[in-house]
């Protein structure tokens, strides 16, 4: 098994974000001596009063500090973009960490982001998938004529191609049944998010399995991104941790994902977050992996409003689990 950080790019407002980004340099670096294996970046537009830096070019900057790392967004929400642009810009990213990129993407939900692109959000599942043909064809041929739905492209070739041959995998995320077969038919693997909780993750893993043998195809890995703190004392690490995370969380609710009004945040976290001491966050990594096979455990350790240091020891305790 091996572990990643999913970096936060979100900040309350009143925050400096400038201010912050050494913060964000440095766990990267800590992520790095502590074993890290990859770092993931997240992604939305118009989050006001929530600030939140945006994706392609913070990639850009921490692939400078990555050292070999994996990078990848969790997830770029692909619909409302134009496929040219966005193999443009991975074929670029894949070369500036040289051959490390992974290309996270999923359909979104939030209507106010598809109303500024004036994307329906009906017309999503099509586009993702003419979108991810298109893709991929640009980054593999020399030049690429393609009469599509949505897409054109006149007999004409990327201005860069990606440094691993064939361009990088693609992870799709997704949390219904036809999306998850979606994954399974056309993505390099399924990128989970336990936002919802193992109660809806563990029907969908099977499938997923079940689908990946009908397509007879083999995924990279099996990753998940889960909500991780890891605190000095199992009594103390839900109450630590506790503000941030329902900060977020009420932004979900917000934005239409999620709803937690009729939970404990106890009972909300159950089944959804990993929190508590080293032996505890193990015993549950271990538990996770027993019940969905899960191999790549990519951990958000901070959440706007968590302390710099709280984030900086959840990693290093991290790296010891995943160590041992």
């Amino acid at each position: 098994m091996k572990v990643g950080l999913f970096i936060n790019t979100q900040f309350p407002e009143g925050y400096s974000v400038g201010e912050r980004l050494p913060d964000m340099i440095a766990q990267v670096r800590a992520a790095h001596e502590a074993g890290f294996a990859s770092l993931w970046l997240p992604h939305h537009w118009l989050t006001h009063p929530m600030q939140m830096l945006q994706l392609t070019p913070l990639m850009g900057y921490i692939a400078a500090h990555a050292r070999g790392m994996t990078l990848g967004p969790n997830i770029l929400i692909l619909p409302p973009l134009n496929p040219v642009h966005i193999a443009e810009e991975a074929a670029t990213l894949d070369v500036l960490t040289g051959g490390n990129f992974i290309l996270g993407v999923g359909l979104g939900y939030r209507p106010p982001e598809f109303d500024a692109f004036g994307i329906p959000l009906g017309e999503r599942a099509p586009r993702f998938n003419e979108a991810i043909g298109l893709i991929r064809r640009l980054w593999r041929e020399e030049r690429v004529s393609h009469q599509g739905r949505f897409y054109t492209v006149n007999d004409a070739g990327l201005s860069l191609k990606p440094a691993r041959p064939g361009g990088p995998p693609v992870y799709i995320a997704a949390q219904a049944e036809v999306s998850v077969r979606r994954a399974a038919r056309i993505g390099d693997a399924w990128l989970i998010v336990n936002s919802s909780g193992l109660g809806k993750i563990a029907p969908l893993m099977q499938t997923y399995r079940a689908a990946l043998g009908e397509y007879r195809r083999t995924p990279n890995e099996f990753p998940i991104t889960v909500e991780c703190y890891v605190g000095a004392r199992h009594a103390t690490a839900h109450e630590e941790c506790r503000g941030p995370l329902e900060y977020k969380y009420n932004a979900y609710a917000a934005w239409g994902l999620e709803d937690r009004t009729s939970a404990s945040f106890e009972d909300f976290a159950r089944d959804r977050f990993i929190i508590g001491d080293e032996v505890s966050v193990k015993e549950e990594i271990t538990r996770y992996h027993e019940l969905l096979g899960v191999d790549h455990f990519i951990m958000r350790v901070q959440w706007p409003g968590l302390p710099q240091q709280q984030a900086l020891a959840s990693i290093e305790r991290l790296g010891r689990i995943f160590a041992s």
